[in-house]
């Protein structure tokens, strides 16, 4: 699959690409293959399937994010899908969280290759970051933990009003069937699932949850409480 073909199955999903952002994404996926040979940050290293399986999949969910101004990725790992959402969303103010300082420093090159603006790394877990409570339009994670966990260390930090989007593979349906009351818990109301199949056949089910009421303060608890009785 070459840039254009690319391109154009963003553009099917109504996702705009200028050339200046291709060749971004293209200088992301190279540094993403040097770096995985010093550490472990991504198990899929061919460049068609970082554009598929990493790029296309975290791009996604940008239709809902046009009108963001503060959205927060949680655990980003390798910048999916918070770095690739603030190539192809300049304007958009995006805060990357990931606890591992590899990783970090890894998100912090790239954001220094590509000369991206409007972007931090926290090097912390999200449950630390009490202070960024309630403040954010957009909450996002892709592959960090079961709904049910996920919606304790994502919901308080989304604003009223604004939106979590969990991003998940076929287990979706199942882990929103046992995160009902977790969800009603933390102020957050099912608004959308749309499911999507990616070229290689991979299904995706991306489900975004609206917060209507401030999440109790006394939440998110330590990830081993969370972890130990999730709610």
């Amino acid at each position: 699959m070459n840039m254009q073909e690319f391109q154009m199955l963003c553009e099917a999903k109504n996702i705009s690409i200028s050339e200046h952002q291709l060749n971004q994404l293209s200088r992301y996926a190279q540094l993403l293959q040097e770096w995985n040979e010093k550490i472990n940050l991504t198990a899929i290293t061919g460049l068609e399937d970082i554009f598929i399986k990493h790029f296309y999949d975290s791009l996604l969910i940008a239709p809902y994010c046009y009108e963001a101004k503060m959205l927060c990725d949680v655990g980003s790992g390798a910048g999916f899908p918070g770095l690739v959402l603030k190539i192809v969303l300049p304007e958009v103010n995006i805060t990357l969280v990931e606890p591992t300082l590899k990783r970090v420093n890894f998100l912090n090159l790239v954001i220094s290759e590509l000369n991206l603006e409007k972007i931090s790394v926290l090097n912390k877990r999200m449950e630390d970051c009490i202070e960024l409570k309630e403040s954010f339009d957009i909450v996002t994670a892709r592959a960090v933990a079961a709904l049910r966990v996920l919606s304790e260390l994502c919901l308080p930090f989304v604003r009223v009003n604004g939106f979590f989007i969990a991003m998940k593979g076929s287990s979706g349906q199942e882990e929103l069937e046992v995160s009902k009351n977790a969800l009603k818990v933390l102020g957050g109301n099912v608004s959308s699932v749309i499911k999507e199949t990616l070229p290689d056949g991979s299904a995706r089910m991306n489900i975004l949850i609206q917060k209507v009421s401030i999440s109790p303060s006394k939440y998110p608890r330590a990830y081993a409480q969370i972890k130990k009785k999730a709610l």
